[in-house]
């Protein structure tokens, strides 16, 4: 019997937590991000707006943003980049470092570099004809995911 009462407030326990991981994300207005994720937007993809902009305060405190292009941005608190994903779009070159653009450049040259994501080892990078290559932070080219 106490194993029965110690395996639902397990249960219980687990399924509040779960739904307060939900709860964590909400709505904000464009006016509500960090100052540093305003200016990467309008100066990264000028002419784009903001469908929607949500805070994820469940751990880590990030921001979540879509454009109205389908392009969507993570930031960290401070309002730094950390995924760009424009889905079939090319992620503005600027974002990708010189040494990744010239490997994609030279090794993939019918595809365009769709998404980027900072990892702590480096870069994730999604390319357009959905292959996915691991970079460490030198740039140098780790390994292929297809």
């Amino acid at each position: 019997m106490k194993k029965s009462v110690f395996f639902l407030a397990a249960l219980v326990c687990m399924m509040m937590q779960t739904v307060s991981t939900f709860a964590a994300d909400r709505l904000i207005s464009k006016e509500q991000l960090p100052a540093a994720a305003q200016a990467f937007i309008q100066k990264t993809f000028p002419g784009q707006t903001i469908s929607y902009a949500k805070i994820d305060s469940d751990g880590r405190k990030k921001y979540e943003v879509r454009l109205n292009n389908g392009t969507e941005i993570d930031f960290d608190k401070k309002g730094t980049w950390d995924k760009v994903d424009c889905n079939h779009s090319a992620v503005p070159a600027d974002l990708v470092p010189a040494n990744i653009a010239n490997y994609v450049k030279n090794n993939f040259p019918d595809a365009v570099i769709v998404k980027i994501d900072k990892e702590r080892y480096g870069y994730d990078i999604e390319l357009s004809n959905d292959l996915e290559l691991k970079f460490n932070k030198s740039g140098q080219m780790l390994r292929l995911d297809d």
